[in-house]
C-alpha cells in the first residue's frame, strides 16, 4: 500500500497545468503593491518556471535580461521591508524553498545583466520538518515580504526572487524555478561587505541535493536550500 501511495503522489506531481504555475509580477515598496510594468523586469515566460539551472534564464527568467532598460528603478531605503506580489490571483501552490538575492550594479540597475560572481542571498524560507514530514511556509502565499539588510551599501541593484517547486524534483532537472527580478536603488545604506558572492547560473548544479530530491520517500530528515548562506 505504501508503494502505491508514493507512486500516486509522485505521478500527481508530474502534472503541470498552467493553473499550478505562478509569477511574481509586482514589487512591494512602502507597503504599496506597485504596478506590474513599473519595477519588475518583464519576461517572456509567463507563469511558467525555468528548470535548467545551467541556463542564463536562471538569472531573471526568459527574456528578463533584455527588459532591464525599459523597467523603472524603485528607490528603497536600506533596512526597510519590501516584497513581491504574485499576479493573476495565483498563489505559491507547490512545496519548496523561497530565496531572495541581490546583485550590485556597476552603474545602473537598468543596464545591468547580473553577470559574474555578484549575487548574494538576503532571505530564504526553507522547510519545517517534524517526524520526517515537511511543511513549506511559503506554500499558499500570494505575496512575500522581507527586509533589505540595513548594512547593504547604497547604490543600484538587481533584486531577485525565486521560488523552487520541488514536487517533481525526484527527476533530474525536475525542480521548477519561478523567478523575477526588479531594479532598485538603495539609499541610506550601510558599510557592509555582502558575502559570499556567487554567479547565477553557477551557484546550483542539476544534482544539487536541494534540487534533485524526492519529497515523497524516504521521509525528509533535514533540508538546506540551495545556494549560499543568507547575508548578513
Amino acid at each position: 500500500m505504501k508503494s502505491i501511495i508514493i507512486f500516486l503522489a509522485a505521478s500527481a506531481a508530474l502534472i503541470h497545468p498552467i493553473a499550478a504555475h505562478y509569477q511574481f509580477t509586482q514589487l512591494i515598496v512602502n507597503n504599496t503593491v506597485t504596478d506590474s510594468t513599473l519595477y519588475v523586469r518583464q519576461h517572456t515566460n509567463g507563469r511558467y518556471p525555468v528548470s535548467d539551472v545551467t541556463s542564463l534564464d536562471l538569472r531573471c527568467n526568459i527574456g528578463g535580461l533584455a527588459s532591464g532598460a525599459t523597467t523603472s528603478t524603485a528607490t528603497v531605503v536600506a533596512g526597510s521591508t519590501v516584497g513581491f506580489h504574485i499576479g493573476n490571483g495565483d498563489t505559491i501552490v507547490h512545496p519548496g524553498p523561497l530565496l531572495v538575492y541581490m546583485a550590485k550594479a556597476p552603474s545602473t540597475a537598468a543596464s545591468f545583466d547580473g553577470s559574474g560572481q555578484v549575487w548574494f542571498k538576503i532571505y530564504e524560507v526553507g522547510a519545517d520538518i517534524n517526524g520526517g514530514y515537511a511543511t513549506w511556509p511559503a506554500q499558499g502565499l500570494d505575496q512575500v515580504t522581507f527586509p533589505i539588510p540595513a548594512a547593504v551599501p547604497s547604490g543600484e541593484y538587481l533584486l531577485r526572487i525565486e521560488h523552487i517547486g520541488l514536487h517533481a524534483a525526484g527527476l533530474l532537472n525536475g525542480s521548477q524555478h519561478h523567478i523575477s527580478c526588479a531594479n532598485i536603488n538603495i539609499v541610506g545604506g550601510g558599510s557592509g561587505s555582502p558575502t559570499p558572492l556567487v554567479a547565477l547560473p553557477g551557484a546550483y548544479s542539476p544534482r544539487d541535493p536541494a534540487l534533485f530530491i524526492n519529497l515523497f520517500w524516504p521521509p525528509l530528515e533535514s533540508y538546506t536550500p540551495p545556494g549560499p548562506p543568507v547575508w548578513p
